[in-house]
């Protein structure tokens, strides 16, 4: 079969877009875009078709935000994507949209080993759901399913439930960040880059301690990664302290993720986050955290646990994702 399959990783802050074979496995061409520079997806993708021009069979668009008869307004997007509006405007019969952990999660079975590192490396049971959470930005959640006809992935909002502390200090930064100005606190407000500063602000402001000048003099939007540097460099004793708390709540919540799913296919920690604590993540407190399920312990011990370093992961899902439309039809 002659023609491509057009996919893209659509955020707050770039869409990446590529072009892949009927296969859906390696990308001919890639280009990225600022998201905030543009209109709407139907600009990116006209101009990137200008540059790249194609024959294509199908497309398919992982976006940050819930997708709802093909419709999102992405969480960290200034813009909203409708689907029938796109493939009239493309001139693309085959397209959807989908969540971008959905989209991560088809990308799993793309992997290779050199694309994942073991936290806990177990076999998995053959057939077993296989969940992902992903901490960026915001708190991504999904799951894959295995039935007579496949996979199937099942995407999720689950970053967005309610935080349930397991401390006396959890309790506190739950009642601090209730007090100033939104009643519901989720794990996203806790466990994510925006819950990485919560949590350095509530510590701060616990100990009454000033805002330190490598804070301030941290880029607007990059506060995160500063408190992330300075607690893996444990040259901030709050920042190391707040790394400690975000991942054992990361932990935490990718336990109940896999109660919830019974994931004995394995979990996987997907987004930006992960990849630059694995050195957090591994000494310990994670897995503690993970297991930490009472009569339920065991059985989730025994769970592979994994993060993925390819960052192309949600690109290569979205492709796989296009070439099942291709083969839908």
């Amino acid at each position: 079969m002659t023609g491509q399959v057009l996919a893209g990783d659509i955020g707050g802050t770039n869409a990446r877009l590529a072009l892949f074979d009927a296969a859906g496995t390696t990308p001919a061409v890639t280009e990225v875009y600022r998201s905030a520079e543009h209109d709407g997806l139907g600009e990116i993708v006209e101009a990137f078709l200008k540059a790249n021009p194609a024959e294509l069979l199908a497309a398919s668009f992982g976006i940050a935000g819930p997708v709802r008869e093909g419709r999102t307004i992405g969480t960290n997007l200034a813009w909203e994507v409708d689907a029938a509006e796109l493939r009239a405007r493309l001139g693309i019969e085959r397209l959807e949209l989908l969540n971008d952990l959905e989209a991560n999660a088809w990308g799993l079975e793309t992997l290779d080993a050199e694309d994942l590192m073991p936290l806990h490396d177990s076999d998995p049971e053959p057939g077993g759901a296989v969940a992902l959470i992903s901490a960026g930005t915001g708190l991504g959640e999904a799951f894959l399913t295995y039935g007579p006809s496949g996979p199937a992935v099942q995407a999720s909002e689950g970053g967005h439930v309610d935080f349930a502390p397991r401390s006396d200090l959890e309790a506190e930064l739950r009642d601090w960040l209730a007090g100033s100005g939104e009643e519901h606190v989720s794990y996203e407000r806790v466990c994510s880059g925006m819950g990485l500063v919560n949590i350095y602000a509530f510590l701060r402001d616990r100990a009454g301690a000033p805002e330190p000048a490598w804070l301030r003099s941290a880029e607007p939007g990059d506060e995160a990664a500063a408190i992330s540097q300075a607690g893996l460099e444990r040259s901030d004793a709050l920042a190391d302290e707040a790394l400690d708390l975000m991942v054992s709540i990361y932990g935490a919540q990718a336990g109940n993720l896999a109660l919830t799913v019974l994931a004995t296919g394995g979990m996987y920690l997907g987004g930006g986050i992960a990849p630059r604590i694995i050195e957090r993540l591994r000494e310990g407190g994670f897995l503690r955290a993970f297991r930490a399920k009472g009569r339920m312990g065991e059985l989730i011990g025994r769970i592979p646990v994994h993060v993925v370093l390819n960052d192309r992961a949600a690109l290569l899902g979205a492709a796989r994702h296009g070439t099942r439309l291709v083969g839908a039809t």
